[in-house]
């Protein structure tokens, strides 16, 4: 009888494979036990006591639902649209940072739960003006771009969290996209961030076109990340670069290939904003979703104290965070920049008002080293592993590259990656 290992059968490699990815998907589609149809306004009986209300703008390319307890669906809508928003947070001493405290049951209870307090439909681009003039918080804006698996209701809910959270002093602007928050519907959501790249672009430079914008950070999450890189190359190729105001970009867990990252970054012009990413390699959803997009590595994922990541994002000046070491709440490891307090304070506090990762006042956290631009440095105790970032880094060509010195060196330099 031979000694040699036999190769598992196709029947074997796919109950492997099954096995691998069937706990994933079930930890995707656990819904929690909270209820649904959260959007009706619930009127307060007076001012919150130690909780607080976040007014937001949302802009969306998703359907109306013809309810209003859900007001928009999963599904696609040729025709945009704008609402004024507020949500009502109940206190700190009911409600841990970092969570978005559910309502088990409706109406919900402000005392306890994240209620809507204001549904107001907005009909024109002028009256959203008129919005951020009455919101203008010192000229700063932050557009929020939620990933997979998301209801209108629950990007609401986890930006209301996040503004709340970050302490940030900015305009809040939600955009949602029509997922159908449903885990076997990923191909659908991937291609209603396609679908939706252009509404994104136009609300994007309904903003930049605003008076009392002075800047503009751009906040996404995984799939919501593609949809923020794309629209903003498109934005980029349309107007010869990006505008100024444009400051920041800050991608959590990004569900991009690295590949096409890097052709994203190469496309954006000479110009481009301050970004940084927010990744962890123990992300149970971007494993997933590696598996199901040919096993290409995903950017929220990568190891940036890495070769070839490390000496190759040291030049273009993007700042990676790791965010391995942080423990959170979410089973699968996806959702840490929201609900590390830490982190989301960092957000709010540095990162929005264009403050590096440098100092070393910042005390973010517990148990992060930070590497930034290739020199270590002590950010507090926290644990975020940070460094800069080329086009080039992502394709994995090891060569080192002079330095673009215009856009046509860089497309150049690109091509050569991919051809």
């Amino acid at each position: 009888m031979s000694n040699a290992v036999r190769s598992p059968s196709p029947m074997a490699r796919f109950f492997g494979q099954v096995t691998l990815v069937l706990p994933l998907v079930i930890a995707l589609s656990g819904c929690g036990g909270h209820a649904k149809g959260v959007m009706q306004p619930v009127a307060l009986a007076a001012e919150p006591q130690g909780g607080a209300v976040v007014d937001m703008l949302v802009a969306t390319s998703r359907r109306p639902s013809d309810d209003p307890a859900t007001l928009f669906s999963g599904e696609r809508s040729v025709q945009p649209s704008i609402t004024d928003v507020a949500v009502s947070i109940p206190s700190d001493t009911v409600r841990a940072s970092g969570t978005v405290q559910w309502p088990k049951k409706l109406p919900p209870d402000p005392a306890t739960d994240f209620t809507v307090v204001r549904v107001q439909p907005l009909s024109t681009v002028e009256q959203g003006h008129d919005w951020v003039r009455r919101h203008s918080k010192g000229g700063h804006a932050m557009v929020f771009i939620h990933g997979f698996n998301n209801t209108y209701e629950d990007s609401v809910f986890r930006f209301a969290q996040i503004v709340h959270d970050s302490g940030a002093d900015v305009t809040p602007v939600l955009f949602t996209w029509p997922s159908r928050a449903k885990v076997f519907d990923y191909n659908y959501d991937k291609e209603s961030t396609n679908y939706s790249r252009t509404t994104l672009e136009r609300t994007l430079k309904a903003l930049v076109e605003d008076k009392n914008i002075k800047d503009i950070t751009i906040l996404a999450h995984s799939m919501g990340t593609w949809l923020a890189m794309e629209s903003i190359r498109q934005m980029a190729i349309r107007e010869g670069g990006l505008p100024k105001k444009i400051e920041n970009v800050i991608l959590a867990s990004p569900d991009i290939d690295v590949d096409v990252f890097a052709r994203q970054w190469t496309e954006l012009g000479p110009d481009k904003p301050n970004f940084t990413i927010f990744v962890s390699q123990d992300d149970r959803a971007l494993a997933l979703s590696r598996y199901i997009s040919g096993d290409v590595q995903r950017l929220g994922q990568i190891n940036p104290a890495e070769e070839p990541y490390k000496t190759k994002l040291e030049m273009a000046g993007i700042t990676v965070v790791d965010l391995t070491k942080v423990k959170s709440g979410d089973r699968l490891n996806h959702g840490k920049f929201a609900e590390s307090p830490a982190i989301v304070q960092l957000i709010g506090q540095r990162l929005v008002t264009g403050q590096t990762l440098t100092d070393s006042t910042i005390g973010v956290g517990d148990g992060i080293t930070a590497l930034v631009a290739g020199t270590v440095n002590t950010v507090g105790k926290v644990a975020a592993t940070t460094v800069a970032t080329p086009a080039n880094i992502v394709s994995g060509d090891m060569k080192q590259k002079k330095k673009p010195t215009d856009f046509e060196d860089a497309l150049q330099d690109e091509r050569a990656l991919f051809n």
